[in-house]
């Protein structure tokens, strides 16, 4: 299960940019994952659910959000979502398509609470 290795790496990211706020707390993070990104979302959140277990941050909450698999048309430019995975372009039913999104796997926010400083 490689989503272990990701909650892992992820939570060091997420320390690194609350490193930045010495006077704070991290209440929430984001994770944008994308449907072509290989990585089973709610695998994900069941591996920082436990490696939070014990820590300060246990009480963190992880919010993911599943990104589509989105394409551009290279006749018409179109940019459009994937259903049924059909990538034919639904405006002018051009087949010549290219990935542009649905692969992501980015860190999309880190939210903290200041303590009062005296």
């Amino acid at each position: 299960m490689h989503e272990i290795g990701i909650a892992e790496e992820t939570l060091k990211a997420i320390e690194k940019e609350a490193s930045r706020y010495p006077n704070a707390r991290v209440l929430r993070a984001g994770l944008r994952i994308g449907e072509l990104s290989g990585v089973d979302a709610s695998a994900l959140q069941f591996a920082f659910e436990a490696i939070l277990q014990g820590t300060s941050r246990k009480d963190m909450k992880i919010e993911i959000e599943s990104m589509p698999r989105k394409q551009r048309c290279m006749t018409c430019m179109c940019e459009f979502v994937v259903h049924d995975y059909d990538v034919k372009c639904p405006k002018c039913h051009g087949t010549e398509t290219i990935c542009i999104g649905g692969e992501e796997l980015d860190l999309a926010f880190v939210e903290v609470e200041e303590y009062a400083t005296s």
